[in-house]
């Protein structure tokens, strides 16, 4: 017997998660709406403050707990993050906006598997565009406050190209920079995000009606499919520093192209 029919079986139909579960209006309706993960977001920041306000409130050779989970969250942005990857040359100035970045997108995204949130922000893709505007002018402005127009412009394509093939290279890097770069950044933190909450909500939404309107096999079946959102929840949370981490990581790898002299 198949699992649809075990589900009609039971009396009731099982109708499975779809995009709807993520347009959530709270007040209001349509495009002026406020929503679930605008609330979630605006929660998000006051609970950074204060969780690097209460880390360095009193600072102390032997660090306390917060200290040493915040000093962690510094240092590895700082060190492995925007050190590494910008240069020391350079690297400094652009650490505030990296650590901001990574402490946004992993307390959002951490907000998907915390009850009784449990939604995460950045599966609403307005939320990594914003956030990937900001990168985009960024590594722009940087790029061509040091070297100019014509120089960050003229520095996309390598130098010892034959010139029958240099305005065929320098079209695709431009459109690289200028349109795949700030897409597939913004995607593919929102695609990671939408669809790890909604196998998550699937497998529990599942399990959950398996447990209460299946059958004995369904209420059976009920105890792996909680053992195995159980697992996907596990999963999701390395996922989620993971993206937080993606994400930062690719910003610094745009700023240090665009900081860089040779192609």
């Amino acid at each position: 017997m198949s699992l649809a029919s075990l589900a009609a079986a039971g009396g009731e139909t099982f109708n499975s998660p779809d995009q709807g579960i993520f347009w959530q209006p709270l007040i209001g309706d349509g495009a002026l709406a406020i929503t679930r993960p605008a609330i979630v977001f605006m929660l998000a920041t006051p609970l950074i403050i204060w969780l690097l306000l209460a880390g360095s409130r009193r600072l102390a050779v032997v660090p306390g707990k917060r200290q040493m989970a915040m000093e962690a969250v510094y240092g590895f942005v700082r060190n492995t993050i925007a050190r590494d990857i910008i240069g020391s040359r350079d690297f400094l100035r652009f650490v505030p906006l990296l650590l901001t970045l990574f402490s946004i997108i992993l307390v959002n995204n951490l907000f998907g598997v915390i009850p009784p949130i449990q939604y995460p922000t950045m599966s609403r893709y307005a939320f990594p565009v914003a956030l990937t505007i900001f990168v985009y002018l960024t590594y722009h402005y940087v790029g061509i406050k040091r070297k100019g127009l014509g120089g960050y412009l003229g520095n996309l394509v390598p130098h010892g190209l034959p010139k029958p093939i240099v305005p065929f290279v320098w079209l695709l890097e431009f459109l690289s920079i200028i349109v795949i770069q700030p897409v597939t950044l913004s995607l593919r933190l929102f695609g990671n995000m939408f669809a790890g909450h909604l196998i998550l909500v699937l497998f529990i939404s599942g399990a959950e009606y398996f447990l209460i309107h299946g059958g004995i096999g369904l209420k059976l079946l009920s105890v792996p499919t909680f053992g195995m959102a159980f697992a996907l929840t596990l999963f999701e949370l390395f996922v989620e520093f993971l993206q937080a981490y993606v994400f930062t990581m690719l910003a610094a790898t745009f700023i240090a192209a665009a900081l860089s002299d040779e192609h």
